[in-house]
């Protein structure tokens, strides 16, 4: 099954510098809702920015089902949300999750 995105492929601006690739649920890249949480955790591979990208409405039945999740270079992820930029650069091992009705995310503190 094909799926169709959001965004195609000639509305993707480069808007940050390359920073390698990423994980989003297709809530974020099919459905279009915002992020609502994202985390940072240790990298897959050479080329992992180690980002990953949720609604927050996803159950683990959703999540533990590959099809609803796919590989994108974050760049990308950030066309749907602009709201993740400042947040990019924070390390390994942090957690997200976004303030109702803003563009700003507080640390979870685990």
């Amino acid at each position: 099954m094909k799926k169709e995105y959001r965004l195609a492929e000639d509305q993707i601006m480069q808007i940050i510098t390359p920073m390698g690739a990423c994980i989003a649920s297709d809530q974020i890249t099919v459905e279009g809702k915002l992020v609502r949480y994202m985390y940072r955790e240790e990298p897959e591979t050479e080329f992992d920015s180690e980002w990953r990208f949720f609604s927050g409405n996803e159950s683990q039945d959703y999540i533990d089902d590959p099809d609803n999740m796919a590989f994108f270079d974050v760049n990308t992820i950030v066309n749907y949300d602009k709201a993740i930029i400042p947040y990019l650069n924070l390390p390994e091992g942090t957690e997200l999750e976004r303030v109702d009705g803003s563009s700003e995310f507080k640390v979870i503190e685990g």
